[in-house]
C-alpha cells in the first residue's frame, strides 16, 4: 500500500468515521463547570481559528482572481465563476464551524 493511499484511508476515518462515534456516545447525566469551561473554550478557539482562516483564504483567493483579471481583462467570466464558487465552498466550511460550536454549546447545558 503505497503511503499516498495509506494518508488518504487515514483522512477518510477521521474525517467520517470517528466524529459519528463521538455523537453516537450516550449523553452525560451532569456537565461539570471545569467541562462547561472546557466546552466554552473549544468553541472560542475553533470559532477564531475558522473565522482567521476563512478570512485568509477568500483574501488570498480575490488577490489572485484579481491578479489574473488585471493582467488579461478579456478571462473576466472565466475567473469570476470560478472564484465565486471557491470563496463559497472556503465559508462553508467557517459556516461548519460555528454549527460544531452550537453543538458543542447543546452540551453544555
Amino acid at each position: 500500500m503505497s503511503i499516498r493511499r495509506l494518508v488518504a484511508f487515514t483522512s477518510f476515518l477521521s474525517a467520517w468515521l470517528l466524529p459519528a462515534l463521538v455523537l453516537a456516545a450516550p449523553a452525560a447525566e451532569s456537565v461539570s463547570s471545569t467541562e462547561r469551561g472546557t466546552y466554552a473554550i473549544a468553541m472560542g478557539i475553533g470559532m477564531g481559528i475558522a473565522a482567521l482562516g476563512g478570512g485568509m483564504g477568500q483574501g488570498r483567493a480575490a488577490a489572485a482572481a484579481l491578479e489574473g483579471i488585471c493582467r488579461n481583462p478579456t478571462a473576466v467570466d472565466k475567473v469570476f465563476t470560478p472564484m465565486l464558487l471557491a470563496l463559497s465552498f472556503i465559508e462553508s466550511l467557517v459556516i461548519f464551524v460555528f454549527v460544531v460550536a452550537f453543538l458543542l454549546y447543546g452540551k453544555m447545558g
